[in-house]
């Protein structure tokens, strides 16, 4: 199931992970195993400098997947719990801590942009970060095998 996946395949790992929404046992019977990608987490506090008028400040939550090389934006800065996972497949982290700071950088400041319309460039400071693995299941189906998020539940084919 996890032949062609880049990572280090370990029986048990402790690993710092977001809390799973939908838990192993829920998404099927028989083997399940796991993928845990790499993330890191930002809560970033933008503040815009407004003439004639007092600054204004917002957050956003910026979530880089350090293995996909993406950012996504999160709703809240998620609580991390340390857990033991067995039978894992862990990916490596395929962007640095500056290389991931960057990328958050960028993002939020796109996000501000389509939010605000701005005369100059806000100022970002990152208030809170955080390493933590998000977890993906892989399920054998009868019709195929599937990736399923273990935060959102979505599921899709797991292709060869």
């Amino acid at each position: 199931m996890t032949s062609k996946l880049v990572g280090e395949r370990r029986e048990s790992a402790k690993l710092a992970v977001i809390p799973p929404a939908i838990s192993r046992e829920e998404v099927g019977e028989g083997r399940v195993g796991v993928v845990a990608y790499p993330y890191r987490v930002y809560e970033a506090e933008v503040t815009m400098t407004r003439p004639f008028l007092g600054d204004r400040t917002d957050r956003f939550v910026a979530t880089v997947d350090r293995s996909r090389r993406l950012v996504v934006r999160a709703d809240t800065f998620p609580d991390a719990e340390t857990r033991e996972i067995e039978d894992v497949l862990v990916l490596p982290a395929e962007l640095s801590d500056e290389q991931s700071r960057t990328k958050a950088r960028e993002s939020v400041f796109k996000w501000t942009l389509r939010r605000y319309s701005l005369n100059d460039a806000p100022d970002i400071e990152f208030v809170r970060e955080a390493d933590a693995y998000k977890l993906f299941w892989l399920v054998e189906r009868p019709d195929g095998d599937v990736i399923v998020d273990s935060l959102q539940g979505i599921e899709d084919p797991l292709r060869d």
